[in-house]
């Protein structure tokens, strides 16, 4: 952008899980700071699980009337967000026994593209790992897919011409995995709350939750206008 004097950029470390509906709402968000800063800004993609059992989560867990309360609570909130659409049977039917499965064909297609062995595509500014994690989120919230059964992410994988027999093989040879498991253990060395989860400057600065988009753009800003990578005084 012109009022940037220097060509600096910043990483910033997503967590979100993709059964978490705050992430489905805050997918805008992500969108708008790649549109603004452009590559002055880098946004590495972590899951986290918090919705790995949800039968423990939200059928025996949510106080307040299991799943159909919890379907209640979601359809409640995503009235205050109109740029989505929540189903209005949600967590209801069709509904997702883990976010696991779903997080490892997610790191399987993430490495896959660090490889660049993935279609030389984008989608509104997203790249195809991106835009598959966008259009996953919005299946489950908006269609009411259940995105944790494999003939359902084939489908999905098969739509952005990603090779599922080399997701197969990510998972299968167990690199997939493990990249799973690093982001498991940076939830818990960084002491993440929940998700979705912005972390930047090293780990010095982060978001969680609802944050709107200026405090987000504010903090990004102030770190590409700095000259020196160290704390400010202030």
């Amino acid at each position: 952008m012109e009022n940037f004097v220097d060509n600096r950029s910043i990483s910033i470390d997503y967590y979100t899980d993709i059964l978490c509906v705050w992430a489905y709402f805050a997918q805008i968000k992500v969108d708008e700071l790649k549109a603004e800063f452009g590559p002055r800004v880098h946004v590495n993609c972590h899951f986290i699980t918090l919705f790995g059992n949800n039968e423990i989560r939200i059928g025996q867990g949510f106080a307040d009337g299991g799943y159909a309360g919890y379907s209640r609570h979601v359809r409640e909130l995503g009235a205050h967000f109109p740029h989505v659409e929540i189903h209005p049977d949600i967590w209801t039917r069709n509904i997702p026994a883990s976010s696991l499965p779903v997080h490892l064909v997610l790191k399987a297609v993430q490495l896959l593209e660090g490889q660049g062995r993935l279609p030389d595509a984008e989608y509104h500014g997203r790249s195809v790992f991106e835009e598959l994690t966008w259009r996953l989120r919005r299946g489950f919230f908006r269609d009411l897919e259940n995105i944790a059964r494999w003939e359902v992410l084939r489908q999905y994988l098969g739509d952005l011409e990603i090779p599922v027999n080399e997701v197969e093989q990510a998972m299968a040879d167990g690199q997939a995995h493990a990249a799973l498991s690093l982001d498991a253990d940076q939830h818990r060395e960084r002491m993440i709350e929940g998700s979705p989860t912005w972390i930047m400057n090293q780990g010095r600065q982060r978001l969680y939750g609802n944050v709107g988009y200026r405090a987000i753009a504010a903090n990004v800003q102030e770190l590409l206008e700095r000259d020196l990578d160290l704390p400010d005084w202030c």
